[in-house]
């Protein structure tokens, strides 16, 4: 007796079957697992149009026209604010950080200390704006070059959501961008509301209806740990501060060490605020100035050897060197006053302004960032 007859003849279809099963198996092995392929998909949804814009995806250019020759308005696009979280565990909330930065003079250090940030960069979009002088331009230039290698052929995971550069529409104050003048007490309230200005402008500009965060981050901060978003986040707090330090070698011993460098993350003093009531309306208080003694408890003086660096304290007045605020913070009205409020002006009468909005602050006295040393 001959062989089944199933077993003579093979059915086509189960072949076909088969075949199709197998290439199944093999791209399912092959293939990225569900969260890097989610998050590769997250990359070219947000990615900008070009390494120097914003993304564009929700607006159609104006001049676009259909067939017939009649421009297509653009669509309506409907954002539900109450889906925008801040929270303790922002990177497993898949929450967006905006990233502010006034440009003056590029460093390189900076820029490959944005690139260290752990902080998933696909959830990252900087901004900057830039001074319109002949540094401005060649910071410019040098931005839009580092701009180009990571969103064009750096690796894909350190590629931003998107990046937007604005020029200043108004004259720096100060001709020199030199430390020394800029610190000058005699040019701080022209440097320091020019500085309310433009952060202002930037801040207005680009926080978009899905930012949960917002970190002012100055140019000059060259060195912050990789996990800095993470890290301020994981505090819940509205508005909070690490203390910026610099690193020097001393000219005596040739060792490395490093100082204090932002004086304007503090606790108020009652000599501070009588000198305030004395002034005239459109008199500032200035921290750091020996002409100018407030005797106000200073972050800076506070840092402790091996400290705890989760340590909180509640603050005043916050410097901006290093500032993670929760977006709501600035949705609700919070700004840079380029005028004396309280006698307060840029970074300390924000502090001063969320708080009259029921917002505080809180300064992380052992947590350091570090400012370049010109």
């Amino acid at each position: 007796m001959g062989p089944a007859r199933s077993l003579r003849r093979t059915n086509p279809i189960t072949i076909i079957v088969g075949i199709a099963l197998c290439i199944v198996i093999l791209v399912f092995l092959l293939s990225p697992s569900g969260a890097d392929a989610a998050a590769s998909e997250l990359r070219k949804a947000n990615a900008a149009s070009n390494p120097l814009s914003p993304p564009t995806s929700p607006f159609r250019k104006e001049n676009e026209k259909s067939s017939n020759g009649k421009r297509i308005p653009p669509p309506v696009v409907h954002y539900y604010m109450n889906n925008v979280t801040t929270t303790n565990s922002p990177e497993a909330n898949r929450e967006t950080v905006l990233i502010l930065t006034p440009l003056a003079r590029f460093y390189q250090e900076y820029w490959d200390n944005l690139l260290s940030l752990t902080y998933p960069h696909e959830l990252i979009t900087l901004a900057f704006i830039i001074p319109k002088n002949r540094d401005g331009n060649a910071a410019t230039a040098a931005l839009q070059e580092q701009i180009s290698k990571t969103q064009k052929t750096g690796p894909e995971k350190k590629r931003f959501a998107s990046i937007i550069i604005e020029r200043q529409d108004f004259e720096p104050p100060l001709a020199s961008q030199s430390e020394a003048e800029r610190h000058k007490m005699e040019n701080q309230k022209a440097r320091r509301a020019a500085m309310s200005k433009a952060r202002n402008s930037l801040l207005f500009t680009t926080l978009g209806p899905s930012t949960s965060w917002v970190l002012w981050l100055d140019s000059d901060i060259i060195e912050t740990p990789h996990s800095l978003i993470q890290d301020l986040a994981s505090h819940d707090k509205p508005i909070i501060v690490p203390n910026c330090f610099q690193r020097y070698q001393d000219p005596k011993t040739k060792q490395d060490k490093e100082r204090p460098y932002d004086f304007n993350s503090w606790q108020d003093s009652e000599t501070a605020r009588k000198l305030g009531e004395g002034m005239g309306n459109d008199d500032i208080l200035l921290e750091g100035y020996a002409d100018m003694a407030t005797y106000r408890t200073l972050m800076a003086y506070l840092v402790e050897d091996n400290g705890d660096t989760t340590q909180e304290i509640p603050l005043d007045g916050v410097g901006g060197t290093a500032l993670l605020v929760k977006a709501e913070v600035h949705r609700d009205g919070a700004m840079f006053p380029p005028f004396p409020f309280y006698h307060l002006i840029e970074t300390e009468g924000f502090a001063k302004m969320a708080k009259r909005l029921g917002w505080s602050a809180t300064g992380l006295p052992n947590y350091k960032v570090y400012h370049y040393n010109e």
